[in-house]
């Protein structure tokens, strides 16, 4: 009689891909699924009693920023997802990643990042990323895009030569290719030659995925733009964080949503992720004009340090600002690199304590840090938010990263770091019945899943990797606030990645059992 190293059994199990839910058992040797089925009275190393408890693929968050914010190194146990019961993210999003590194200016930018998390940075290309990653040990699975913005920055803006690093990445296991294109310099010299990188994204089986130029009053033509080229160029096309930014841009919602109904009925793969909060996270840089965020570094600082009675363009930007009507009381300050009493207070609190308008305090916040400040700002309407989670080509996503308790900062992650899939759960399922558990399991799991054509999670079956993870549905709650976002969430009992029990009885065990993941693999 066969014996396995798991089994979990007597729980309600959702196999990932939408259908009911069934009361079976799971027997796993190894890193793999052996049996889904009726297991009575078979032995096995550790046996996980999920009565009354529901058992699901682990979750996979598409919209990871683990990398890019180097928690996978400062934090390698990502336990603030692992607590949500996530498995697997995606990394490289939104135009930039950790690999490719060529050239010297890329590796300074780099360098300084990493050299704040005590990580030594001893690789160029993603396979030599992969394999440091591997020595280090982490957490939870990790896929990769190819950022946009790291091939232009190692390329030196030169075309050829970012062919090459994009088809090298993929063969070197990327998913795909990310873009931002609100953030590219030179940004004409890449638009008119994205349908090309996206032929060779489509022709070696990847994925597309972008953080859209303009979420507000340009969000039409933005994902219009997106979608001639995937037309053209036979690219899955997938969008990341999906909002619609500011009550002003809210009546494009709609006409949004019915331009991707219309071109996934022409057979084109378009497909989005979303938060379920209503406050986005993002840099304070991201609300300056569209022409000055294309400048460099040094351009950009000229103009914000020069006095506003001088500077015609630093003009513009204050009447940029003013124009986007913007709501400074429900604007908070998480993070900044030399304001540290300004975090947690909002633009209108800084601008009543330092009697200056509140455009001004952007300017000054942006110019005292060097352009690095994040903020929490509540732009998007809840009603947005059901009406896209009950789309059939919707999932759930971070946006976020992962941390432990270990951390020591006086900044303020977004909350969705901690209660992103959760708070889903709660939202969708539990409040408001807009989703049946099987639905919203689904876009946590085997769709995800699907969209970067990832073969052996997401879905219970045979042969699958084991990434399981077993909660308590009364339980199953967020717990995370803007102010307070040192919360875990609450409810999942047991995660296992590839086969190992990472956490058991809600106490995580101490294991790194995630693995790297190429799509070539």
């Amino acid at each position: 009689m066969a014996h396995y190293d798991v089994i979990i059994k007597n729980g309600t199990v959702f196999d990932g891909k939408g259908n009911k839910p069934e009361n079976i058992d799971i027997g796993i040797a190894g890193e793999n699924i052996k049996k889904v089925g009726d297991l009575t009275g078979v032995s096995a190393d550790k046996v996980i009693d999920a009565k009354e408890k529901y058992v699901c693929p682990g979750f996979i968050d598409l919209t990871s920023h683990s990398d890019t914010y180097w928690t996978l190194f400062a934090y390698p146990s990502q336990e603030s997802l692992i607590r949500q019961g996530i498995t697997t993210i995606l990394g490289g999003n939104c135009g930039s990643s950790l690999a490719p590194l060529v050239g010297e200016q890329n590796l300074k930018i780099m360098g300084g990042q990493a050299g704040a998390l005590k990580a030594n940075i001893n690789w160029q290309s993603l396979d030599e990323f992969f394999s440091e990653l591997k020595r280090r040990k982490i957490g939870v699975n990790f896929a990769t895009l190819v950022g946009l913005k790291t091939l232009f920055d190692s390329s030196g803006e030169d075309f050829k030569q970012t062919q090459f690093l994009l088809e090298k990445s993929l063969d070197e296991g990327a998913f795909g290719l990310s873009t931002n294109l609100g953030i590219m310099r030179k940004n004409g010299f890449f638009r008119d030659r994205l349908e090309d990188l996206f032929k060779i994204v489509a022709k070696n089986g990847g994925i597309t995925k972008h953080h859209l130029e303009d979420e507000s009053k340009n969000i039409l033509p933005s994902v219009s733009f997106l979608i001639q080229k995937s037309r053209i160029s036979g690219a899955p096309l997938h969008i990341s964080h999906f909002k619609v930014l500011g009550k002003n841009s809210w009546s494009f919602f709609e006409a949004v949503l019915n331009m991707i109904n219309n071109t996934r009925k022409e057979g084109i793969a378009l497909s989005v992720d979303f938060f379920p909060y209503e406050r986005t996270g993002s840099d304070l840089f991201m609300l300056l004009p569209a022409w000055l965020k294309r400048m460099n570094r040094k351009e950009i600082m000229e103009i914000l340090s020069s006095g506003p009675e001088k500077n015609e363009k630093r003009k513009e930007v204050i009447e940029h600002l003013k124009n986007l009507t913007l709501h400074y009381d429900k604007i908070i300050i998480a993070s900044s690199w030399h304001g540290a009493n300004d975090t947690g207070k909002t633009i209108l609190e800084i601008s009543e304590l330092t009697e200056l308008n509140p455009e001004e305090v952007i300017l000054n916040l942006l110019k005292i840090n060097e352009l690095h400040v994040s903020i929490f700002s509540e732009v998007i309407s809840m009603e947005h938010i059901k009406k896209l989670a009950a789309e059939k080509y919707s999932v759930i996503a971070s946006d976020g990263a992962g941390y432990d308790f270990s951390i020591k900062t006086k900044n303020l992650p977004h909350p969705r770091s901690f209660g992103a899939f959760p708070r889903a759960m709660r939202l969708f399922v539990k409040e408001s019945g807009l989703l049946k558990w099987e639905e919203m399991i689904y876009k946590m799991s085997g769709l995800p899943a699907s969209i970067i054509n990832l073969k052996d999670r997401g879905v219970i079956a045979k042969n699958n990797k084991a990434d399981i993870i077993v909660f308590n549905p009364e339980e199953i709650s967020d717990y995370a606030t803007y102010k307070n976002p040192f919360q875990y969430s609450k409810g999942v009992e047991y995660v296992l990645i590839n086969g190992k029990i990472v956490l058991s009885d809600s106490l995580l065990m101490g294991k790194f059992a995630g693995q790297v993941l190429s799509r070539i693999s």
